[in-house]
């Protein structure tokens, strides 16, 4: 049976362009070199070339130990919800499944840190896997078909997590995307993860091709459920109770600070020297309501410094 590789199908026709030139784009100078995006593309890449040259040259069963199946997870390989992740099925699935990650993972790793970014990507592979032999299961069970019974391999389920996520943290943000490559469309996020979701649950339905939609739908719902029990943006497009008693957005109030000299501030009051609870009350809820307000793109430079403190705080912490 011909493995049913999850190809990226939505983005073979619409392929997001978000250009650099734009100011919610534009890399901090601060940032670090090595993201965990820029880990996560780099070691996408080196998987699948190390996976094309093993099923070149040798014949060791590449796919049945590392690609997820349902008989698979039945002899107890639960490794495989994670390592079908990094595992594609050529190379336009790759750079499509990369595209996707570049686009969306670097503004949502900027806003979440590095440690929430990768828990909510992986959280997302692995509910896509899940949600995909569960769906194998079924088929084979209740409706006696074999269509969904084969291997699932392809970073699709963390790559549509990422847009979810984009759009319920980001909805009103503009996009660019190009139909069929040529024709620019301007939609806003939200648009885009239900045309999106549509989409998956359409060809669900109407099963037709060897492509691993629930994957991609259940990629979308553990994206979606991480946003809602952890993140919970007030202002997002998430905005259902969660087990986190969440503070309403506090209005954006402009008074007049007095000046002071560099002297007059002591040592105890710089920002690093502050302990976390402080530091994130006095410098990050106010960049928070900014963000709630205005979005992400009109942080300055030195907000954004400042966001990039309290992250490495919290990952120290």
């Amino acid at each position: 049976m011909q493995l049913p590789v999850e190809k990226w199908t939505y983005w073979v026709y619409f392929l997001p362009v978000m250009l650099d030139d734009r100011s919610y784009m534009r890399e901090p100078e601060y940032e670090r070199r090595w993201s965990a995006t820029m880990v996560l593309l780099i070691v996408n890449a080196v998987i699948f070339f190390v996976q094309e040259i093993v099923r070149h040259y040798t014949r060791w069963p590449v796919n049945e130990y590392f690609a997820l199946s349902l008989d698979g997870l039945k002899h107890g390989y639960v490794w495989q919800l994670l390592t079908f992740q990094f595992m594609h099925g050529g190379l336009m699935h790759l750079l499509l499944n990369s595209l996707a990650i570049y686009v969306f993972g670097r503004p949502l790793e900027a806003t979440l840190g590095k440690n929430s970014f990768l828990r909510l990507y992986f959280l997302s592979g692995v509910a896509g896997g899940l949600l995909q032999t569960a769906a194998s299961w079924l088929a084979v069970t209740v409706f006696g078909s074999h269509l969904l019974g084969g291997s699932v391999l392809g970073a699709s389920a963390g790559a549509y997590g990422l847009v979810a996520a984009y759009a319920a943290m980001f909805p009103e943000q503009p996009l660019t995307l190009l139909l069929a490559f040529i024709i620019p469309v301007s939609m806003r996020a939200k648009f885009l993860l239900l045309f999106s979701a549509l989409l998956e649950i359409f060809w669900i339905l109407v099963p037709g091709d060897n492509v691993a939609h629930a994957a991609h739908v259940g990629g979308m719902l553990g994206s979606l459920a991480y946003v809602i029990w952890v993140v919970h943006p007030p202002n997002g497009l998430i905005r259902w109770p969660s087990r986190r008693t969440i503070e309403p957005p506090r209005e954006l109030v402009h008074t007049a600070v007095p000046k002071r000299s560099l002297w007059q501030r002591s040592r105890a009051e710089k920002p690093d020297d502050l302990p976390t609870a402080e530091f994130i009350s006095r410098e990050v809820d106010p960049i928070l309501d900014k963000i709630s307000a205005h979005g992400i793109q009109s942080l300055t430079l030195g907000e954004r410094r400042i966001l990039e403190a309290a992250r490495n705080k919290m990952d120290k912490g």
